[in-house]
């Protein structure tokens, strides 16, 4: 066990300023290179971190999404609740900047940034600029720059067509949103889609007329995009992937309308596990992305970078847990 004895035998310092830095005693008055060489040698020692009270940085997260986006999406508020949790367990003073912001107002004094929604590539480098620490959650137009986190999308998609394949169904469709290109302001193909075609092709299976793919991911897309389907001239398909919950939503409520019956005549699978697909009829078979873990590797990860200063960036992909439940099973 690391004692206050064995960091101030370390670092330097003696044993009532580590015992006060690491209390959080305010009054304490010692430069930032002092409190960060006491801080590292602690860590450095394997001292816990979550023991330590001060405030060892002032971190920033920009959420870079629209108030309608995190409305619609209960994922996007899951996760600002995470990584505020996970940066006050990590004795992380914490602000937030919205699209409603600009970059200007980043205080200077900023240690690290956490930032999820839709950046330009020039953005990202004035971001850099300001603050050379810090990750980008799902999609990082400039990954050498900043880590990133995200959920292993293409991997539940490649498992979700292995589980219908398994059940020898060869009629599969896909009904999806696409990426809103910041620099063009258009909407472009989904990894999630790509994937879904990739795969299919390589079985032979792959019919373009059962992809319905396009606009935001809303339960009143999904709704447009399944009375599309619907129209279809030929035989609805045995199975559909719906990209995520939101769009499932939608889905569903077209498929009500029209006495298309879940899973008797179509057997569905979705992604996310928002907590409204098990409440909705039928419950949802779906991926969960764990916001709760991505916030926790986000903060981990900055935390890294702060204590141990890096040129080379990484990226992570986070595994998902399938959920079954009544829309499709196993």
């Amino acid at each position: 066990m690391v004692t206050i004895k064995d960091i101030a035998t370390n670092s330097g310092y003696s044993p009532a300023t580590v015992s006060r830095l690491l209390k959080g005693d305010k009054s304490l008055s010692i430069t930032e290179e002092t409190k960060h060489k006491i801080i590292q040698t602690a860590l450095g020692l394997g001292y816990d971190r979550s023991k330590i009270k001060t405030t060892l940085e002032k971190i920033l997260f920009i959420f870079w999404i629209d108030e309608t986006e995190e409305f619609e999406d209960i994922y996007f508020h899951n996760l600002k609740t995470s990584l505020v949790k996970y940066a006050e367990l990590n004795s992380m003073d914490m602000s937030t900047l919205t699209k409603e912001d600009s970059f200007d107002s980043i205080p200077d004094d900023i240690g690290g940034v956490v930032a999820v929604g839709r950046f330009t590539k020039l953005q990202v480098q004035e971001l850099h600029r300001r603050c050379p620490n810090g990750v980008i959650l799902e999609i990082n137009p400039e990954p050498d720059l900043f880590d990133t986190v995200k959920p292993d999308t293409d991997r539940m998609t490649q498992k979700a067509i292995d589980f219908f394949l398994q059940k020898k169904y060869e009629k599969i469709g896909f009904i999806g949103g696409g990426f809103l290109d910041p620099e063009t302001n258009t909407f472009k193909q989904d990894t999630r889609e790509y994937t879904f075609r990739m795969q299919l092709e390589k079985f032979g299976i792959l019919d373009e007329s059962l992809i319905f793919a396009q606009g935001p991911f809303t339960v009143q897309q999904g709704y447009v995009l399944a009375k599309q389907l619907l129209q279809h001239p030929g035989s609805l398909p045995k199975a559909i992937l719906i990209a995520s919950d939101t769009l499932a939503v939608g889905v569903l409520q077209a498929f009500n309308e029209e006495n298309i019956q879940v899973p008797q005549q179509i057997e569905l699978i979705s992604i996310n596990d928002n907590d409204i697909a098990k409440y909705i009829s039928p419950p949802l078979s779906t991926f969960r992305i764990d916001a709760d873990e991505i916030a926790k590797t986000a903060i981990d990860s900055l935390v890294d970078q702060i204590l141990y200063p890096r040129k080379t960036t990484k990226t992570v992909l986070l595994n998902s847990e399938f959920i079954e439940r009544r829309s499709f099973q196993l």
